[in-house]
């Protein structure tokens, strides 16, 4: 009996010291995750700022394409809406839309030359360019921090830590099945 109590007077520091043991590192990950969610966010909201400007350049121009600019502005609405929530499936539901729409749109830029050779137009295309990349970039950094931190709470001892202090797996960013093919465009 009293080895079994200094046993269980051994074991309890010792049980204790090991959940503890990757406390600070789980908050780090999952700060880490956290900013590059908002990363996606951020990106996700500069295109979304973006297309006015381009629909409005391209509108200038091309008077006859309403239905591809309605959809240009419908994704965008859904775009902005889905950055306000944070929820990374509906961010690339949202994502994959205005992909779609702004192919559609720039699409039109090529049975129209005095508008490829319009400096706004140009300058707008490549501002899109680099925002796409951007959140390109933004979306892996954030899949990465995901990676880290929900195999981090999966392993021991951080598993006991993170079910002591309620330590959830995020969920990844996945764009959709359709983002695999290219959008199609009709005139």
């Amino acid at each position: 009996m009293i080895r079994q109590r200094r046993f269980l007077a051994w074991m309890l520091p010792a049980a204790l010291l090991l959940t503890g043991c990757g406390y600070n590192k789980i908050q780090t990950l999952d700060e880490q995750a956290q900013q590059a969610k908002q990363q996606i966010q951020v990106q996700l909201q500069r295109r979304a700022d973006l297309i006015p400007n381009l629909v409005n350049t391209v509108k200038g121009v091309t008077k006859q394409e309403d239905t591809v600019y309605i959809g240009v502005a419908n994704a965008r609405a859904q775009l902005a809406g889905a950055v306000k929530t944070g929820d990374p499936a509906q961010m690339a539901a949202a994502d994959q839309a205005a992909t779609g729409a702004i192919g559609r749109l720039l699409a039109i830029a090529e049975n129209y030359p005095q508008l490829k050779s319009n400096e706004n137009f140009m300058a707008l295309q490549d501002e899109l360019t680099g925002t796409e990349n951007r959140v390109a970039v933004a979306r892996a950094d954030y899949n990465t921090a995901v990676q880290q931190y929900n195999t981090y709470i999966r392993t021991f001892p951080q598993a006991i830590t993170a079910k002591v202090t309620g330590a959830k797996a995020r969920t990844y960013y996945d764009a959709p099945a359709s983002s695999q093919a290219a959008p199609s465009v009709k005139f």
